[in-house]
C-alpha cells in the first residue's frame, strides 16, 4: 500500500495560487503519479504532484507533461474526465464512502460525495466555489490540440469540503491520485497507488493509500 506524508506550510494560506508553486516545490510532498493498471491503455505522461497543507485547506499542485491537451469543459459539474484531466478521490479511513475531486487542465471541477460510480450526491455551488484553483493554462476552454504539452495546476480544497473537522483532523485518511483523458487521442488511466482490476476503474476505495496528515 502506497503511503504519503503531509507537509504542514502555514504560510500557504497567504498566497495567491498563482504564485504558491515554487514553495510547494522546495518544500511540499512530491509524488508520481505513474502506475499503469491496464496493458491496453499504455501511455504515460510524465505527471508528478506536491501536495501540502494548513489548518483549513490541503494543496495539491500537479505538474504533466505529455502528447495532447483538450479542454471543452468550462462549467463545473460536468464531465472533465473525458478533458486533459487530474483526479483525487479520499474517504477517511473508517469509512467506505468516498469523494471524487476531477479537474481538467483548466481547472474546471467535478466533485461528488459517493457511496458508488452511480450512487453520488454532487457538491452543490456553493462548495464548488470554495474549491480554488489555478491553471497556468488560463480558464478558457479549447477543442484538442496535437503536439507536446506541460501545464501545471493548484488546487486548495478545504477541508470542510472533504467532510474533515480542521479543527480535529485525522491522523490519517485514506486516497489515491490519478491522471487521465478519455476522449482524447492518447486515452490514458495512470494512478499514484495500483489498482488491481480488470478493466478501468478509479471508483475503487479499497485500493486507496494511506496519506497521513
Amino acid at each position: 500500500m502506497k503511503k504519503l506524508k503531509v507537509p504542514y506550510l502555514k504560510t500557504l494560506d497567504e498566497l495567491d495560487l498563482s504564485v504558491v508553486g515554487d514553495l510547494m516545490e522546495n518544500k511540499a510532498q512530491r509524488e508520481y503519479i505513474q502506475v499503469i493498471n491496464w496493458k491496453e491503455y499504455p501511455y504515460q505522461p510524465i505527471v508528478v504532484f506536491d501536495i501540502a497543507r494548513t489548518d483549513q485547506h490541503l494543496y495539491i499542485r500537479y505538474f504533466v507533461r505529455g502528447n495532447s491537451l483538450k479542454a471543452l469543459h468550462a462549467t463545473d459539474d460536468s464531465p472533465v474526465y473525458t478533458d486533459s484531466c487530474v483526479e483525487f478521490f479520499m474517504r477517511k479511513a473508517e469509512e467506505t464512502d468516498y469523494i471524487n475531486f476531477e479537474f481538467n487542465c483548466i481547472g474546471t471541477c467535478d466533485a461528488a460525495y459517493r457511496q458508488s460510480r452511480e450512487n453520488k450526491q454532487s457538491l452543490s455551488p456553493e462548495q464548488y466555489a470554495l474549491i480554488h484553483r489555478y491553471s497556468s493554462l488560463g480558464k478558457n476552454p479549447f477543442a484538442e490540440k496535437k503536439g507536446i504539452y506541460s501545464w501545471e495546476l493548484v488546487v486548495r480544497i478545504p477541508f470542510s469540503v472533504m467532510g474533515l473537522d480542521p479543527h480535529h483532523l485525522p491522523e490519517k485518511i485514506m486516497g489515491n491520485f490519478y491522471k487521465c483523458a478519455d476522449d482524447t487521442e492518447y486515452p490514458h488511466y495512470v494512478s499514484w497507488s495500483p489498482i488491481d482490476t480488470e478493466t478501468p476503474d478509479f471508483h475503487r476505495p479499497e485500493f486507496f493509500g494511506e496519506i497521513y496528515l
